[in-house]
């Protein structure tokens, strides 16, 4: 099984990580009037399938017991169960972003959603399992709030939109982040076990990265066949939906969305690997500083903020300081724990 050998391998790992969860959504982007509720049939199963190449090379090399099929043969049940339902709560949460993106754009969706879920799932992650400067990293994710503030107030002046739209689309982003926060605890808990031993590379009956990756990812995907159908009849925006638009959406559209699992998946394989080196409250706090490459796409490439008050940039502008602040203040808290 890979893992980094030095805290600049898992520091890359994490910030590789933080570049495919803010690069994902382009691929929804490239579509056009292509519902985001068919999008996401061929984006969950993209994810899983990714974790599961990545479990079968990376995450067998050398074989041995902590290797991909061994360890999920001896991992305990609820450690199982726990990583499974973290992918489930988290696939209701990306669902509601991509519905948030649809509503009120990349730039203000990402920021919104991810910055809760950043606050939330570091806190809850390290009660769990502590690793890590606790003031340092309590300083890093104050920062990445005062992030969500500014791009909040970017938002608001932008004068674009409608304020029905602004409200509910702003909702949506908030309920995405509430329960986006929830699933780094799950995963923490299934990577830690019940007695968490540091010399141990997978401690007894906990999940490897790779195997906690892999269920995560199936859950995921299970609960699209839960809630996306109940999205598809009463969605969030528009009119319902038939699944006969899935089948009869272009060839470059299927392939767009398995691209955009893939893309996520992938860096979330390297965040819980970067995992095992830093500790989970890390390289999450790390991997969701993503709002900043998902904005920086939504100004440079999808020009979301063309026509917006000069008030809106120097809010953008502040927001990408203090999430650059959050970032070294979360790499910091590493090195002095």
């Amino acid at each position: 099984m890979f893992v980094p050998a030095s805290f600049t391998t898992a520091l890359l790992l994490t910030i590789l990580c933080t570049f495919c969860w803010g690069s994902f959504a382009n691929t929804f982007k490239l579509t056009k009037n292509y519902r985001f509720e068919l999008y996401y049939w061929d984006y969950g199963l993209g994810i899983f399938l990714v974790s599961l190449a990545y479990a079968f090379t990376l995450g067998s090399m050398g074989g041995g017991l902590f290797s991909f099929l061994p360890n999920l043969r001896q991992a305990d049940s609820i450690f199982l169960f726990y990583a499974a339902l973290g992918g489930f709560i988290f696939n209701i949460a990306n669902v509601l972003l991509v519905a948030g993106i649809e509503m009120v754009g990349l730039a203000v969706a990402f920021p919104l959603s991810i910055g809760i879920a950043l606050v939330e799932g570091t806190a809850l992650s390290y009660l769990i399992h502590p690793q890590g400067s606790a003031r340092l990293l309590a300083a890093g994710v104050l920062m990445a709030l005062v992030a969500v503030v500014f791009i909040g107030m970017a938002y608001a002046t932008r004068g674009t939109a409608s304020a029905v739209s602004s409200r509910k689309g702003t909702l949506v982003c908030l309920v995405s982040g509430l329960l986006m926060g929830v699933f780094a605890p799950l995963i923490t808990k299934a990577t830690q076990g019940s007695h968490p031993d540091a010399s141990l590379l997978v401690p007894v009956g906990a999940l490897s990265p790779y195997t906690a990756a892999v269920l995560m990812t199936f859950g995921a995907f299970f609960c699209c066949f839960v809630f996306n159908p109940i999205l598809m009849r009463k969605p969030l925006a528009g009119a319902p939906v038939s699944i006969s638009g899935y089948f009869s959406a272009p060839a470059g559209y299927h392939a767009l969305g398995l691209l955009g699992g893939a893309v996520w998946g992938t860096g979330t394989v390297f965040n819980f690997v970067a995992a095992r080196f830093v500790g989970l409250p890390v390289s999450y706090a790390i991997g969701q500083a993503s709002p900043m490459i998902a904005t920086l796409w939504g100004v440079l490439a999808w020009h979301e903020f063309r026509g917006a008050r000069r008030k809106s940039w120097l809010y953008l502008a502040a927001m990408f300081i203090s999430y650059m602040l959050a970032l070294a203040l979360i790499a910091l808290a590493y090195r002095a724990g």
